[in-house]
């Protein structure tokens, strides 16, 4: 099924029986698949609006990020959001998978730049919260719920993004360190300074690491050298800065995608333990958000959430027969809370059914 509306999806779910399988540019192929007819987006492919004074776009869900960023850029806008690269991933796609990248750290995820969303749902209507304005949050916050839901609760068909300034220069301060607990605590106190960066990541690899600090702006250069000098101060080791550092981020998030890779939701006082794991890492240091590249093995797989408890390790990147492991043990009551809202969206379990958490 390949709708060219939102009401077209709507009215396609509502005739249709058994499950689905909602679809972007299948970029992200994560989880199990599961069964059903497959729900493209790729017909829901229009910028609707582009509004430049108020900084806010409406697009449908099909279209590819790549192509939005490029429009908006020729106003000097960005929508700020960066992960890893792929020119046929989807505005629906990336929401659905809560994907990000290391603009993480300034300015949210996906589900903190989405204003509007308009869902279809599998009794055929659709549902719409939001709307084009920044500060209209009236009504049920569809953009939260649907972010991260891996198309297992309904068709996401329209987005209302917010947009930022598109920044002219850029540079970035690098320090490294082969101790993990040093690493960590540098982290801590970087994000705890008040140093307005857009992103600060971890890299670790074979037994040593380095933290990356990046700013925009016409002063780019001058807070990366006070970055860089706050890094000696914390006994890191090699420190530069790098002006022309597209390289390093690119890095950064080709780092998050592989053969294995295991997305670990912990804290910057986890980023130690995360680095003694053995594997190669990169993360949002000041929010413990880190992705292992791991030997495609169960038992290495295992032993590592094991290492990490209670943190939730989510396997993203893996192959088919490692699927059915790809998420961790939820708590009961947040189970119920997750049955309810399945319930509540999809009482025929129309959409991925038993692809979710729990078996949802």
């Amino acid at each position: 099924m390949r709708p060219a509306t939102p009401e077209e999806a709507a009215a396609l779910l509502g005739g249709h029986e058994g499950p689905v399988r909602p679809r972007g540019g299948g970029t992200r192929p994560w989880g199990p698949q599961g069964e059903g007819a497959v729900l493209e987006t790729g017909g829901l492919n229009r910028i609707v609006e582009h509004n430049v004074g108020d900084f806010t776009a409406v697009l449908e869900a099909g279209v590819p990020l790549a192509e939005a960023q490029a429009t908006f850029a020729a106003e000097q806008q960005m929508l700020a959001y960066d992960p890893a690269g792929d020119p046929a991933a989807t505005i629906g796609g990336a929401m659905a998978t809560n994907d990000s990248g290391p603009l993480r750290h300034r300015y949210g995820g996906l589900r903190d730049l989405v204003v509007g969303t308009t869902v279809a749902l599998s009794d055929g209507t659709l549902a719409t919260s939001g709307g084009r304005v920044i500060k209209n949050v009236a009504g049920y916050d569809l953009g939260k719920l649907f972010c991260g839901s891996y198309g297992t609760l309904g068709l996401i068909t329209r987005v209302a993004v917010r947009l930022h300034p598109l920044a002219p220069e850029t540079a970035s301060a690098v320090g490294g360190s082969d101790d993990p607990a040093r690493l960590g605590e540098a982290a801590a106190a970087l994000a705890g300074r008040p140093l307005e960066a857009d992103c600060l990541d971890l890299a670790w690899a074979d037994g040593a690491g380095r933290l990356l600090m990046r700013f925009a702006g016409a002063a780019a250069g001058e807070q990366a050298a006070t970055a860089a000098a706050a890094m000696r101060e914390l006994g890191l080791e090699d420190v530069a800065v790098e002006e022309d550092d597209d390289a390093l981020w690119e890095a950064q998030r080709a780092g998050q995608r592989g053969e294995c890779v295991l997305k670990v939701a912990a804290r910057i006082t986890d980023l130690p333990a995360v680095c003694r794991t053995g594997a190669s890492v990169v993360g949002r240091a000041g929010l413990g958000l880190c992705w292992l590249q791991l030997e495609p093995e169960r038992e290495r797989i295992a032993a590592v959430r094991d290492a990490l408890q209670p943190r939730a390790c989510t396997l993203l990147d893996a192959p088919e027969a490692l699927r059915g492991e790809t998420w961790p043990i939820a708590e009961p009551g947040v189970l119920a809370v997750m049955e309810r809202l399945k319930q509540r969206f999809d009482p025929a379990r129309a959409f991925r059914p038993g692809a979710f958490v729990g078996g949802l």
